[in-house]
């Protein structure tokens, strides 16, 4: 083990060596750039450019590329990057992490790398975690980026498609992680090329890369649109009734968070909703319903999970920052369940339109870098997952912040005691004071008490969270007391007021630990920023969420033995502190299992997403004449069909001939004897040269205009493609649902979904040519096209809104032999389905 350690060791030592003779590099350009005139710094990125273009690489260009950019920084900000952001700066452009204490300048550090990068013209993506610090950096790092003669862009929420697209555009490109995103999945899903927004993803630098790759990973990005069902009216009921038991009724399991009815609890449920039994077939769509509102009760708890804004909506508080999610819902209908808990409107389930995990999402960047203060912890995941070294890098001067040894006392109350006196105390010295939380409702409690102590002081939480920056900016003047959620205001530099060091510097007082180690090291590094002095301490508690759930009883015990008991009493010890850190990796690493199979699980969508957004595109970027496409589609939905069916004797020939007549060819054109005695070849090179004959007559039904007819054909398939994988990324919803229960029978959930997925997209594929055919087939022809009113939204009127509607699905169901078919079998009428999906809908 030792060895190992060891070996780790002297590699970053070796790294960081390697990292300083190029930094030695750039520093020795210092004199010549200086001695150059504004002009003529100014005109080294067209030199730059044009090098790059003559083919010296970005690496060769990076020496004096760097040295330009400091240059510049120190003409046009008044900053001047140290050695260690230098080096923080390659670490980025090689596309690892580098991991640089807080208040050590990443945002210059940035400036560099971004800078050769956007060299390149293939665009660059700076990603922040929300909008307000995109467009204070792209304000005050644009003003650099500018001078040296580059465009830079803001991509907001708000903006329009053609400012997006403008945005984009720019060599540099500010944006939040969620926001590049969803311009991603809607880019997929426009049906013209020019509403497309973003340019071929190259290089991305993402700013706090722990908070957007790992903490928000476990959150796939979702576009969802309104379902059909009204079920509002049992999310009612269903809380209704919840709310009549008691503790007996239900279990919990604190550590899953998972929750589910006692015997009782069933005999409650089937009383109440007059049922013989809960858990019979018909009734799973209730014990769904029933979950939930447990669930919302019983476990989601108003001020730490969620928020109810003044318009009365429930919002989510995000476990990570402590900030509300816009936008954001929970899932599988919990998200209505909490609506009908907290008596607020229901809002309508809906349905997932697209779907991709940040994961996928940035693996898709040529190259991925990103800066943090905090990533050693998740090294693993890093390399794993995205394959990104964390580089440590050297702090500009020594570290003077004192950390303590965690407090821990028998009750919250006795530990919020002990946090208030200590606030008090150091008030009144003038030493300003950073007060972490985890939830917003700890916030509350602690300024109410403070209140009542007397003692004056900022809130900032999910509640208000707009001054966040403003706030936080003054949490280090003499006498200042901040509560703030962990992460509130991250990213904005907290300085320290006349005589605070004197003071002892900002002290950091953390009043729970965090599940992951890293907020902790986050919340710790508020304080003693520069080389700068400063405190941090931890309050703990027994009654703690985290203590509860991981190692409070080996806690209590130890606490038994030494024999404190009383209600104040507290113990200060590292190997206390050990013992908590070791709750915590098991934390880490049962949120790393999550986000793995969150990953895995959308890998198997990746690749089909992947195939039918390639496809699509061909689509929408086509000038050409679609019908060799189109004839392919023709052909193998015909192979596909008489395979089904051939060798069936009799019944399989009249399949096959109800096919061609309901999606191919005039009804009155073909019959029995035209296909009797024939092999499975011919067979389909018969239907095959009819099809054509039919599609030749459809085509020149538009009289030559290849336009109309290349537009025609557009809208065709992207109407099927849209439709059909919408349905297709539904149901693999509610196959991931349905997999878990797999695990019990000994099989591999993971294993299942990819085999299952695979053979469903394989038919989705069968079924998007099927219908492609069909309504090539049995269109009526009209001159006016509208390719708009082809997209996803409009897919259940699809065939009406186009100018292209089938006639051969209005062929009466009394024409087809419907005898002897069991629920089971394929369809007669030709569509692939199981009858009781198709035509036999009404008997079943």
């Amino acid at each position: 083990m030792a060895h190992i350690i060891r070996r780790i060791i002297e590699n970053e030592k070796g790294e960081l060596r390697k990292l300083e003779r190029i930094a030695k590099k750039v520093e020795s350009y210092a004199d010549e750039m200086d001695s150059l005139s504004d002009a003529a710094l100014q005109a080294k990125t067209e030199e730059f450019k044009e090098r790059y273009q003559y083919g010296e690489s970005l690496d060769d260009l990076l020496p004096e590329a760097f040295a330009v950019v400091r240059e510049a920084a120190k003409r046009v900000l008044g900053l001047y990057p140290y050695r260690v952001q230098i080096m923080g700066g390659i670490v980025l452009h090689h596309g690892d992490v580098p991991e640089m204490r807080t208040g050590e300048g990443k945002t210059l550090t940035a400036t560099m790398p971004v800078y050769l990068n956007a060299l390149s013209g293939e665009g660059v993506h700076v990603i922040t975690v929300n909008e307000y610090l995109s467009e204070r950096d792209a304000t005050e790092m644009g003003e650099l980026y500018s001078w040296l003669g580059l465009s830079v862009g803001i991509n907001l929420a708000a903006k329009s498609p053609y400012e997006k697209r403008q945005a984009y555009q720019c060599d540099i490109t500010y944006s939040t992680n969620s926001e590049v995103g969803f311009d991603y999945l809607r880019d997929n899903m426009v049906v013209r090329q020019e509403d497309m927004v973003q340019r071929p993803l190259n290089f991305a630098v993402v700013d706090e890369v722990d908070s957007v790759l790992i903490d928000e990973a476990r959150t796939p990005l979702i576009v969802s649109g309104p379902a059909s069902s009204d079920t509002n009216q049992l999310y009612h009921r269903a809380d209704m009734f919840v709310k009549t038991l008691v503790r007996e009724d239900y279990a919990i399991d604190v550590q899953t968070k998972t929750i589910g009815l006692m015997d009782s609890g069933i005999d409650k449920a089937e009383a109440y909703f007059h049922l013989d039994n809960l858990y019979d077939i018909e009734n799973v769509a209730l014990t769904h319903f029933i979950d939930n509102a447990l669930r919302a009760n019983y476990i989601m708890a108003l001020d730490v999970d969620y928020v109810v804004s003044p318009e009365q909506e429930i919002l989510i508080v995000d476990q990570f920052t402590g900030r509300t999610m816009e936008g954001r819902r929970f899932s599988d209908g919990l998200h209505q369940a909490i609506e009908a808990k907290e008596g607020v409107p229901i809002q309508d389930e809906s349905k997932t339109s697209a779907s991709i995990t940040y994961q996928n999402m940035f693996r898709m960047y040529k190259k991925l870098s990103g800066m943090t203060g905090t990533g050693k912890t998740e090294e693993e995941e890093f390399r794993e997952i995205y394959n990104m070294r964390i580089i440590p890098i050297p702090t500009n001067r020594p570290i003077q912040r004192i950390d303590h040894p965690d407090l821990l006392y028998p009750t919250l109350e006795s530990k919020f005691n002990a946090v208030v006196e200590d606030v008090k105390r150091r008030y009144e010295k003038g030493q300003p004071v950073l007060v972490g939380t985890v939830a917003v409702e700890t916030s509350d409690l602690i300024s109410k008490k403070l209140v009542a102590a007397g003692v004056p002081h900022e809130v900032l939480n999910a509640k208000n969270h707009e001054k966040e920056a403003q706030i936080i900016m003054n949490a280090g003047q003499r006498g200042a007391v901040t509560i703030a959620t962990n992460m509130a205001g991250r990213g904005t530099d907290i300085k320290l007021g006349a005589g605070v060091l004197d003071l002892g510097g900002l002290c950091v007082i953390g009043t729970e630990r965090h599940e992951s180690r890293r907020i902790d090291n986050q919340l710790r590094g508020r304080a003693g920023r520069q080389g700068d002095k400063g405190e941090s301490q931890f309050y703990l508690s027994l009654e703690d969420e985290l203590m509860r759930r991981f190692g409070s009883d080996r806690i209590k015990a130890f606490l038994d033995r030494m024999s404190l008991e009383e209600e104040d009493a507290v113990i200060k010890s590292r190997m206390f502190t050990r013992q908590v850190e070791s709750a915590q990796k098991r934390v880490e690493g049962n949120n790393y299992d999550m986000r793995k199979q969150v990953l895995q699980y959308d890998d198997v969508m990746r690749e089909q997403r992947e195939i039918i957004y390639a496809e699509r595109y061909d689509v929408i970027t086509a000038f050409r004449d679609l019908g060799p496409e189109i004839r392919s589609m023709i052909g193998r939905t015909i192979d596909r069909q008489v395979d089904a069916h051939y060798g069936a004797k009799e019944e399989g020939l009249e399949a096959i001939l109800n096919f061609a007549r309901l999606n191919l060819v005039p009804e009155e054109s073909i019959s029995l004897a035209d296909l009797t005695g024939l092999k499975a070849a011919e067979l389909k090179e018969e239907l095959y040269d009819r099809a054509m004959e039919v599609y030749d007559r459809q085509v020149a039904k538009f009289k030559g205009d290849i336009d109309k007819l290349i537009e025609f054909q557009k809208v065709l398939i992207l109407m099927v493609v849209d439709s059909k994988w919408t349905d297709h990324i539904d149901a693999l919803d509610q196959l991931r649902n349905a997999v878990g229960l797999r695990g019990y029978a000994q099989n591999n959930p993971i294993v299942e979904y990819q085999t299952e997925g695979f053979k469903m997209f394989n038919d989705m594929i069968g079924a998007i040519e099927f219908d492609v055919t069909r309504t090539m087939m049995k269109a009526q022809i009209h001159e006016n096209v509208e390719r708009e009113r082809a997209s996803h939204q409009a897919t259940t009127a699809a065939t009406q809104n186009i100018a292209a509607k089938p006639v051969g699905e209005e062929t009466p169901a009394e024409k087809l032999d419907f005898s002897g078919v069991g629920r089971n079998d394929k369809c007669p009428c030709g569509s692939g389905k199981k009858f009781k999906n198709c035509h036999g809908r009404q008997q079943f």
